[in-house]
């Protein structure tokens, strides 16, 4: 009770000693409950101000210190130049160690948050390429370790592999790439019908499906249908530990998880190529009869006169390398799982992207390959 009448009777004042007008001595209480008063007593503070006595203060807190570190800053005095009373310099001492005398900081434009993140992403990438690269060598000799002891083999889990990515994908396969064929001969029309060239159509569609978009859009379709797989199946698995159960039991999950789901990738992804060629050829040839009046035999005879067996061989020969790529990315992505539903979902959605993307670059340098090779 007595410091608090003692504040509401002894207002903070600051007085310029006359003789010496840079001199100063401080007065009444300078505490939180007279902070409107403190700041205006400082604001009024002559600006010849050089050195302050705050020896005479009745009450000081952290209030009124760290109004007078401020005030000393504003008017570039050195806090040392403040003179306080023996039992005000602990508290004194105390602020001036955790004041917080940073400089504000300037305005963040996101530049430098987007180029760290570039970077984090580049430096990442590099990393998947590197376990990428590790995991295929891996697999290949363990593959090539099948022939020395086919115990290892697992049939059973490989047919049930082939069932789900080829047979259970076909409908799909065969229904987009006849869409896609179709879509091809009608837009193709449009174009060459200007130039009464629409029988061109039919190389159009053929050399199209045949070379490029019958393994892709097959390609694209397992990339998104069954790596996904592939990734939830083995990351809920690591995220029970069951891979770890395995390892106990004296197994190779790569023998027995991975080496299956990339067999039956590798047989089933070139015959569902196939079937995405013959239906991508079908759809052209619907568009043909009904669109652009060419009889089915005369379109089939104009294939049959215009195609080589090396475009069928150049789009063939693309799959078994997709193949690969989906099934280790598939797999290598549901063994990088660390155990939790976020990181689960995560994997999955970097192993649709991966191999989408890893795809297309491919089937890029293919084409760029064989068309320096003349083929």
């Amino acid at each position: 009770m007595l410091v608090r009448d003692m504040e509401r009777a002894a207002p903070p004042q600051l007085v310029t000693d006359p003789a010496d007008p840079a001199r100063a001595t401080l007065r009444g209480c300078w505490t939180l409950a007279h902070a409107g008063a403190v700041s205006a007593a400082l604001a009024a503070a002559p600006e010849s101000l050089r050195a302050v006595d705050a020896g005479a203060v009745d009450a000081l807190d952290s209030l009124g210190v760290l109004q007078l570190m401020r005030f000393a800053r504003r008017r570039g005095l050195a806090f040392e130049a403040f003179r306080f009373d023996a039992r005000h310099d602990a508290l004194v001492r105390t602020i001036e160690d955790v004041a917080d005398e940073r400089p504000r900081g300037k305005r963040d434009y996101g530049v430098y948050a987007a180029l760290a993140r570039l970077g984090e992403a580049v430096a990442g990438n590099g990393r998947e390429i590197l376990a990428l690269v590790g995991f295929l060598g891996e697999v290949l000799s363990k593959m090539a370790r099948l022939f020395r002891e086919p115990s290892r083999f697992r049939p059973t889990a490989t047919v049930y592999h082939m069932e789900q990515v080829g047979l259970d994908a076909a409908p799909l396969v065969a229904l987009l790439c006849y869409l896609v064929g179709a879509v091809i001969a009608f837009l193709g029309s449009n174009i060459l019908r200007d130039f009464g060239a629409t029988i061109f159509v039919v190389e159009l569609v053929s050399i199209s499906f045949l070379r490029e978009f019958a393994v892709l859009l097959t390609a694209i379709i397992l990339a998104g249908r069954t790596a996904s797989a592939f990734t939830a199946q083995i990351g809920a698995m690591k995220s029970r530990e069951e891979i770890d159960a395995i390892r106990t039991l004296g197994l190779d999950p790569v023998d027995l998880l991975v080496i299956p789901r990339v067999l039956a990738l590798l047989v089933m992804l070139p015959l569902l190529t196939f079937i995405g060629m013959l239906f991508g050829l079908l759809g052209g040839l619907t568009v043909g009869a009904y669109g652009l009046d060419i009889p089915p035999p005369q379109y089939l005879a104009r294939m049959q006169d215009t195609m080589e067996v090396r475009h069928f061989i150049v789009g063939l020969v693309k799959a078994p390398f997709f193949a690969l790529v989906i099934g280790l990315i598939g797999c290598l992505e549901g063994l990088q799982v660390q155990g939790t539903a976020q990181s689960v979902g995560e994997r999955t959605t970097s192993s649709v992207v991966q191999t989408i993307s890893l795809v297309i670059v491919l089937d890029a340098l293919a084409a760029i390959w064989f068309m320096e090779m003349g083929w």
